[in-house]
């Protein structure tokens, strides 16, 4: 828990921006900002956001309010982004945000995978530092945008057939085809992928067994990583981030939210892993042994958003393997700045 007050400055100076760039690229800063604050780095925030200032951009204009009435019709519209932030910040005002977040959860997890399922990741972190400490004002705010992004990319999946599972998680993620067509950006490849195999943990588990079933994804994916990152070193991480995510949420969520989350958790996982994994795996042995708290600095002095928010994940798996994939990812992205 940040209690230097950073944290808040951090994000009173990014909500003066638009959760995208260009268009179409996510502003990871507040998901990052968050990071480094829950992992004892709060020092060094303001430094890593001078050096991802030029990857932001301001807030997109309003179109109109959204409303009771016509909520329906602006989900899932880009355009709508900054009518959609303001829509939960008035609804953060007004209610506690567990009650908020309890209503709209089971309205936007059937849009998980819109904006490539960074809205649901920047969620996470968002419900981790209310979880954590004090519901201050811009940590409220940071929940609204990050409700508002997933509301305004809201993007839906179309059932996908059924194949012959597992009963692990790490052999599901095994199972995963790939698509036949390789290239195009996410929202394009999300369309070709029309099967996927049967984890039977998430048919019909008991709430209680959620979490765990959850991090066995979460350990899996990241495991994963290391040995399959380079098939795409910045997209492979959500196989990983995007589950955690949920998992980060469910304490924030009634109990009967938990299995329809732990399933939508699953189809974001396996889905990133249909469109970017590689033909095949790669042996990797990491530069030495390193504490997690080392890795954690190195992932840091790197400075790519993707790497530090994978080692995040990988500090809250806590083994060996996990940080090996962080390792993997630092050696296989680009450094900031």
């Amino acid at each position: 828990m940040d209690t230097t007050g950073i944290l808040d400055e951090a994000l009173q100076r990014l909500h003066t921006c638009g959760p995208e760039r260009l268009g179409r690229l996510t502003n990871h800063a507040p998901m990052a900002v968050e990071a480094l604050t829950a992992r004892g780095q709060a020092r060094s925030v303001h430094r890593w956001l001078d050096l991802y200032a030029r990857k932001l951009e301001d807030l997109p204009p309003r179109v109109e309010p959204v409303t009771v009435a016509n909520w329906r019709t602006a989900l899932g519209d880009p355009r709508r982004a900054a009518d959609w932030i303001g829509h939960f910040e008035r609804e953060v005002a007004e209610r506690p945000w567990r009650e908020v977040l309890a209503r709209w959860w089971p309205r936007l997890l059937p849009g998980l995978y819109g904006g490539s399922t960074h809205p649901v990741i920047r969620v996470g972190h968002a419900v981790r530092t209310l979880l954590a400490g004090e519901a201050t004002g811009p940590r409220l705010a940071e929940l609204a945008h990050g409700l508002g992004y997933w509301a305004a990319r809201h993007r839906t999946v179309a059932v996908p057939d059924r194949l012959p599972g597992a009963a692990s998680a790490a052999a599901a993620l095994d199972a995963v085809p790939a698509v036949d067509v390789r290239d195009g950006g996410f929202p394009a490849r999300l369309g070709r992928v029309t099967a996927l195999p049967v984890w039977a943990a998430v048919e019909a588990p008991y709430p209680g067994e959620v979490p765990g079933r959850l991090a066995e994804l979460v350990r899996a994916a990241t495991h994963r990583y290391a040995t399959h990152g380079h098939g795409e070193e910045t997209m492979l991480v959500h196989a990983a981030t995007a589950p955690n995510a949920v998992l980060r949420t469910l304490p924030a969520l009634p109990r009967a939210l938990w299995p329809a989350s732990l399933r939508a958790a699953w189809t974001a996982s396996a889905v990133v892993t249909a469109m970017y994994a590689p033909a095949a795996p790669a042996a990797y042995v990491p530069p030495g042994a390193f504490t997690p708290e080392e890795v954690f600095e190195r992932a840091l002095a790197h400075g790519d958003e993707h790497v530090i928010k994978l080692t995040d994940t990988a500090l809250d798996v806590g083994d060996a393997p996990a940080l090996t994939a962080a390792l993997r990812a630092m050696e296989l992205s680009a450094p900031l700045g």
